[in-house]
């Protein structure tokens, strides 16, 4: 499950070998009207065609796979530049959730992109052009939706057998916050994209031990 407003495209340089691995990329899907977390993950199950299947997530798409795993049987569940719980949030995120600045984002301008990817992403906008094309899901409804939903995540403790991998230089949810991790060193945010060899090499190993 690719991250907050991202496109499966982000999975695009990701190759495991196919005599071990089927692999299905999910996408997001627009929310219903004050559509509960709970229920969006299980409309999500239609895009999901096999018994115990191995969920990889990353940042929002993270959240909603722990969420998803809730509700069927998984072999494993993985999750990769996101949090186990709400505690590992950074301070800003705590602050968003108790003043409510989240809501005043201009997403009915689609946030800009720039600000999009600022947000989801953590990147600068001088490297705007290289990342539009991971951008899939720009609908208000969705953004307004998926920006509260996180900040106001109500999971407090991390769910028993969670893979985490996280970034040590993450800016959207810093190292300093996260615990019990796989850290890849060097490693942003979008390390999917940008450190691609790195999981080519070691996902198959972390899935299958």
């Amino acid at each position: 499950m690719p991250g907050l407003a991202a496109s499966e495209l982000i999975f695009e340089n990701i190759k495991l070998p196919q005599d071990q691995f089927e692999v299905h990329l999910m996408h997001w899907i627009i929310p219903e009207k004050k559509e509960s977390l709970e229920n969006y993950c299980a409309r999500l199950l239609d895009q999901i065609t096999h018994h115990n299947p191995v969920l990889v997530g990353v940042s929002f798409g993270g959240i909603v796979v722990q969420e998803i795993s809730k509700q069927i049987a998984v072999e494993k569940l993985i999750i990769i530049s996101s949090v186990k719980s709400s505690k590992e949030f950074p301070r800003r995120m705590r602050f968003s959730k108790t003043t409510g600045m989240h809501k005043i984002l201009p997403t009915g301008l689609v946030v800009s992109l720039e600000s999009l990817l600022k947000y989801s992403f953590g990147i600068a906008p001088k490297r705007l052009e290289l990342y539009q094309k991971y951008l899939s899901m720009n609908d208000k409804r969705y953004l307004d939706w998926a920006l509260d939903t996180i900040v106001n995540w109500q999971q407090e403790e991390p769910l028993d057998g969670i893979i985490h991998i996280h970034g040590d230089k993450d800016p959207v949810f810093p190292i300093k916050y996260i615990n019990n991790c796989t850290v890849v060193d060097n490693g942003t945010h979008i390390m999917i994209i940008n450190r691609f060899r790195w999981f080519n090499e070691k996902l198959p190993d972390i899935i299958l031990s």
